[in-house]
């Protein structure tokens, strides 16, 4: 039997940080491509500006303020963690290479994390507001001066799984991960100071973090639960390069991007891939790249 010490403490960790590091590393998260990652500096944030998409215009006489709308549209931290329990009859008997995987699989979900909580707001985004007041995917958002608003529309309804055209060509993406505190592994091991190490006889070594997700500008994102066709796909892109600003200007959004879940890979794959469909010119061939998203309900 190993005498535990300090230095041989000091050695468990860093093994398991080693595998933590290796599945964290290991993980190409989806969410730094279709979400914007901001750095929070205090428990929430507030987006006063989101609605506000500045274009330029000719100069003629004094330039045309446009004071940032009071929009309110907050996203408040929240916390996670991860922990896992090492015995220290597992340390004493060197046993440590039985917990390299499970440290490493810590590893992967943390890294993977981001991408949860996303597609948690995604999934709710037809029945969750976003900085206008009224849902994220919506009928009827609100464009155009006070008193001459029009409703535009940034969904097709159906019955079916969804699909969401984005264009994520812009600084701002149509979602934004917001992180005040990192991901990061820790640890609580001393057996002299540990009130859990001398009651229990383990130690402790996990993961947490402070982070959120919200939306970002409406207009970025269209999304579907009608059946992903050519036709549809035509109709929500149409729909999306119409988008205009306040002004009645076109934004000049170009879709880039289609996000689909299990349900719809092959279906995106045929429709964006083929040279024909149906024995005809596939006009809407590579339209856009294709991401799959297994968290997409």
């Amino acid at each position: 039997m190993r005498v535990i010490t300090p230095d041989l403490l000091a050695a468990a960790q860093r093994g398991f940080n080693t595998s933590f590091q290796k599945g964290f590393t290991g993980v190409k998260a989806m969410y730094t491509s279709v979400a914007t990652v901001v750095t929070s500096t205090s428990s929430e944030e507030t987006y006063g500006w989101l609605g506000d998409i500045p274009k330029l215009r000719e100069w003629i006489g004094d330039r045309h303020i446009k004071s940032l709308s009071a929009k309110g549209y907050s996203i408040v931290n929240r916390k996670f963690e991860a922990t896992i329990g090492v015995k220290r009859d597992d340390i004493e008997d060197d046993k440590l290479g039985l917990y390299g995987t499970r440290f490493e699989m810590l590893g992967n979900s943390a890294a993977t994390h981001p991408d949860e909580i996303l597609f948690e707001l995604i999934n709710a985004a037809f029945a969750t507001a976003c900085y206008d007041g009224q849902n994220f995917f919506d009928t009827d958002h609100p464009v155009g001066k006070p008193g001459a608003e029009v409703s535009v529309s940034n969904m097709q309804a159906g019955a079916g799984a969804t699909w969401i055209l984005v264009d994520l060509s812009r600084p701002l993406k149509p979602l934004i991960f917001q992180k005040r505190r990192d991901y990061n592994f820790t640890a609580k091991e001393d057996g002299k100071t540990s009130d859990h190490v001398f009651m229990r006889d383990e130690y402790l070594y996990g993961t947490d973090a402070r982070v959120a997700a919200g939306f970002g500008f409406w207009q970025m994102a269209f999304a579907s639960k009608a059946a992903l066709t050519a036709d549809n796909l035509k109709a929500a892109y149409e729909a999306m390069t119409s988008f205009k600003d306040d002004e009645g200007r076109l934004l000049g959004i170009k879709p880039t991007h289609i996000i689909v879940g299990n349900t719809n890979v092959f279906e995106a794959r045929e429709i964006l891939l083929a040279e024909q469909i149906n024995g005809t010119t596939n006009t809407v061939r590579n339209l856009v790249q294709v991401i799959e998203a297994p968290l997409l309900q």
